[in-house]
């Protein structure tokens, strides 16, 4: 089974990008978080807050995903 990468719904602070992302990985949500503010930090703040606004646009949830199987 393939697996798919959703935002989380449980584990989110903001959008839960970090988590979804976390939970792909299955790793601990607060290493994701920690590395995407590194980054965020090191290329001077606005690459990341982008990056982060278009992933959260272009992940899907879990509740849009079973919406669109069910129609």
């Amino acid at each position: 089974m393939m697996k798919k990468l959703y935002l989380s719904d449980k584990d989110k602070k903001i959008a839960g990008v970090c988590g979804g992302i976390a939970q792909y990985f299955e790793v601990d949500s607060t290493l994701i978080r920690v590395a995407w503010v590194l980054a965020t930090l090191f290329t001077g703040i606005f690459p990341g807050v982008i990056a982060y606004i278009i992933v959260a646009i272009i992940i899907p949830s879990k509740e849009e995903s079973n919406n669109q199987k069910e129609k």
